[in-house]
């Protein structure tokens, strides 16, 4: 979508482009304790995969990984690509388009909440939380589709 928007400065007519915002979430999984999700302190509250925005300068893997060490404390491993999600009503904010990775962490390793996650747990699979923020239930539900309980090694 493009704009027309008057310039600052000598009030000319300076086109203005509206492009999705790029964003990142990771699905980390241990067959044994399910997924990994966050409590989300700031609206749109509810649960929801680990991840946020991209960085000016920074690629979408180095996103995925430190957003996961930010909300989660914990450091992943980051195990495939699962798809890319691009609906522009997935953010009720703005119009989102995020790359979702599937990840592993060390073993024995129990996530802590930080940054903007007011939890972060392990959840089964068969026990998610009713309310959950953007459209994470559907990605979850394509990660269980596309792997069932085994998380492939890159």
């Amino acid at each position: 979508m493009v704009l027309e928007k008057p310039c600052p400065h000598c009030g000319k007519s300076v086109l203005h482009y509206r492009n999705p915002v790029p964003t990142v979430d990771v699905v980390i999984f241990e067959p044994e304790r399910g997924i990994v999700l966050i409590e989300r302190s700031n609206p749109p509250h509810g649960w929801a995969l680990p991840g946020g925005f991209v960085d000016y300068g920074e690629t979408v893997e180095a996103a995925a990984i430190r957003e996961a060490l930010e909300e989660t404390g914990l450091p992943v491993t980051l195990t495939g690509l699962l798809g890319v999600y691009s609906d522009p009503e997935r953010d009720p904010r703005q119009h989102t388009l995020s790359v979702v990775y599937t990840a592993r962490v060390p073993e024995g390793l129990n996530p802590q909440a930080g940054d903007d996650a007011a939890r972060a747990q392990f959840f089964p699979l068969e026990k998610l939380p009713a309310v959950m923020a953007f459209d994470h239930a559907k990605i979850i539900n394509d990660f269980q589709c596309r792997y069932g309980e085994v998380v492939p090694e890159m």
